[in-house]
C-alpha cells in the first residue's frame, strides 16, 4: 500500500536533521526538508523573503515568484521522498492537501579543482577531477565545446542512489558499445556504490581477471582524449577518477606525457616502461630457475660473485627470494597506509635497515637483494597504479614455476598468461589489442608513438563510426613553404 504524504513527513520527521516548519503571515504554508542536505542561504534569500513579502494564493502563483530552477508540482510520495533526499525543500500550503512544491536547495560540500596526484605530469595541465559530478562533466564539457558530446544518466545502488554519467561523442562513438554499457549498468544489483571502482568491477568481461579491463583515470585531459577515440567515459557521483572503455593492454603503459613531449622521446620511455615490466615480473623467477635447474648458464666471472655472497646463507633460492619479496610488499603495505610524509619515511628508512640487515645476518644474498630492489623499482614505471598492483601478483606464479621446472616452468607460466591476456576482453573488445588481433596502423600509438601527423585514423578497435580524425592529404599540402 502506497505511503500518504503526512505519513511520510511524520517517518522522515524521526531524524533529527529532518525539520517541519509552519510559516505563519501573508502566505501561510508548511516546509519540510533535511537541514543537512539543503543549503540555509538558498532557503533564507530566496524562498522566505518570496513567502513573506505579500500573499500568494496558491502554490502555482508562489511558483511563479520564485528565482529558481528546475521546481516540481506533484502528489506523489514517492518521488517527494526521492526529491527530499537530494536536497530539495517540500512546501505545502496546509498539511491536509495531497499537493505540494519541491523547491531546489542542495548544498554543494566538496574539495576545490586540484592538481594530480597519481597521474602527476611535468607539463600539460595540472587539473584533476574531484568528487562531484557536475564539477567533473564541467571539467570535460569545457574541452569539447560540441554539441554532439552526450550525456546519459542512471542511478545505481539501493540505498546509495548513486549518480553515474555515461559520455561519449554521439557522431564517434560506436552504437553497440554505448549499449553494452548501458546495460551492464542498469543491470547491476547492488545496495551501495561509493566510487568509480565499483562500477569498474561490476560490469568486468571477467571480474576474476588481475588485469583491470578499463583505464582509471583522474585527468580530464585523458578523458577527453579517449571519448575523441570514439571511447566512452562512466563518472561516478563522489568519485574523482573516470571511467573508460573499452581498453586495451597498451594503454596501461602509456603515459599523458607521452603527448606532451616529442614523439621520439615519447616512444622510447613506452619502449622503457614495457622494458621495466617484463624485468620486474620475470628478473626474481629467473634467478630461481638459474641456481636451482641452471647453474651451467652463469658465466665463470660472475660465478665466484655469486658463490661468495651466497657462502653463508642456510636457504634454498625459492625461499630466499620468498622473504625478499614478502618484505619488499609489508613495506610497500606500510607506505600506503600510513600518512603520506610518514610513509615515505617507513619506505625509505625501513628499505635501507632491513636489507642491510638481511644481508649481514645471513638471510639473502646482497646480489639477490639488488635484482629484488630493481624489480619493485621497475614496477613503479607504469602510469596506472592498478596495473602496477598486477604486476606486484603475477610474480608470484613465474617464481614457483621457476622453482619446479626452471626456465622450462617460466615459459609454461607465459603461455598461460598470453592465452589468458588473449582471452580478456573489455565490453566485449578485445584486451590485447592491436597485437591481438593484430592491427598494424593502430601499432602507430601502442608500444611507440609516432607523429601527430600520422595519426590520421582513429583506433580500429573501438569500432569508431568516423574512423577519420583528419584529411591526410589536406594535412600534407599545409606544410611550411620552407620545407
Amino acid at each position: 500500500m502506497e505511503e500518504s504524504i503526512p505519513a511520510l513527513i511524520n517517518r522522515m520527521e524521526q531524524s533529527k536533521d529532518f525539520i517541519k516548519w509552519t510559516i505563519e503571515g501573508p502566505t501561510s504554508c508548511i516546509l519540510s526538508y533535511y537541514t543537512t542536505l539543503v543549503d540555509s542561504k538558498i532557503v533564507n534569500r530566496h524562498i522566505l523573503p518570496t513567502i513573506k513579502e505579500e500573499k500568494r494564493s496558491s502554490l502555482d502563483e508562489l511558483q511563479s515568484y520564485l528565482p529558481l530552477e528546475k521546481m516540481i508540482m506533484t502528489d506523489d510520495p514517492e518521488k517527494i521522498k526521492n526529491y527530499l533526499l537530494q536536497g530539495f525543500v517540500f512546501i505545502q500550503m496546509e498539511e491536509r492537501h495531497s499537493q505540494g512544491l519541491l523547491i531546489p536547495a542542495s548544498k554543494r560540500e566538496g574539495r576545490k579543482i586540484s592538481i594530480p596526484e597519481v597521474e602527476f605530469s611535468v607539463v600539460g595541465p595540472k587539473e584533476a577531477f574531484v568528487e562531484s559530478i557536475d564539477t567533473n562533466i564541467n571539467l570535460v564539457r569545457k574541452r569539447i565545446t560540441k554539441t554532439q558530446l552526450t550525456i546519459e544518466e542512471v542511478s545505481v545502488g539501493s540505498y546509495t542512489e548513486t549518480r553515474i554519467a555515461i559520455l561519449y561523442i554521439d557522431e564517434i562513438a560506436d552504437k553497440e558499445n554505448v549499449q553494452t554499457v548501458l546495460q551492464r549498468l542498469h543491470n547491476i544489483n547492488y545496495d551501495q556504490v561509493i566510487d568509480s571502482s565499483f562500477i569498474s568491477q561490476m560490469i568486468s568481461d571477467n571480474s576474476n581477471s588481475p588485469f583491470p579491463l578499463f583505464l582509471d583515470t583522474e585527468r580530464p585531459d585523458r578523458t577527453v582524449e579517449a571519448l575523441i577515440e570514439g571511447k566512452i567515459s562512466i563518472i561516478v557521483d563522489g568519485s574523482p577518477h573516470s571511467i573508460i572503455a573499452p581498453s586495451t593492454f597498451t594503454e596501461f603503459l602509456s603515459s599523458s606525457d607521452d603527448y606532451f613531449i616529442p614523439w621520439p622521446l615519447a616512444s622510447t620511455f613506452r619502449l622503457i616502461r614495457l622494458f621495466a615490466v617484463l624485468f620486474s615480473v620475470l628478473i626474481t623467477s629467473l634467478y630461481v630457475a638459474v641456481l636451482t635447474h641452471h647453474v651451467e648458464m652463469i658465466p665463470d666471472q660472475l660465478m665466484a660473485t655469486i658463490v661468495t655472497s651466497r657462502a653463508n646463507i642456510p636457504f634454498p633460492p625459492i625461499l630466499e627470494v620468498i622473504i625478499l619479496e614478502f618484505a619488499i610488499e609489508l613495506l610497500r603495505e606500510a607506505g600506503a597506509r600510513l600518512p603520506s610524509k610518514i610513509g615515505q619515511t617507513i619506505g625509505i628508512v625501513g628499505g635501507i635497515v632491513i636489507g642491510t640487515a638481511a644481508v649481514d645476518a645471513g638471510l639473502t644474498s646482497n646480489v639477490l637483494l639488488i635484482l629484488v630492489a630493481l624489480g619493485a623499482l621497475a614496477s613503479f614505471t607504469t602510469p596506472v597504479y592498478q596495473f602496477s598492483n598486477t604486476i606486484r601478483l603475477i610474480r608470484f606464479p613465474f617464481i614457483i614455476g621457476a622453482q619446479i621446472w626452471g626456465v622450462l616452468g617460466i615459459g609454461i607460466i607465459s603461455a598461460f598468461l598470453i592465452g589468458h591476456l588473449i582471452q580478456l576482453k573489455s565490453i566485449g573488445r578485445p584486451f590485447l589489442a592491436p597485437l591481438y588481433p593484430t592491427r598494424l596502423k593502430d601499432l602507430k600509438d601502442a608500444f611507440i608513438r609516432l607523429p601527430f601527423n600520422k595519426q590520421y585514423t582513429r583506433p580500429f578497435e573501438v569500432r569508431p563510426t568516423d574512423p577519420t580524425r583528419f584529411n591526410k592529404s589536406l594535412a600534407d599540402e599545409k606544410r611550411d613553404i620552407d620545407e
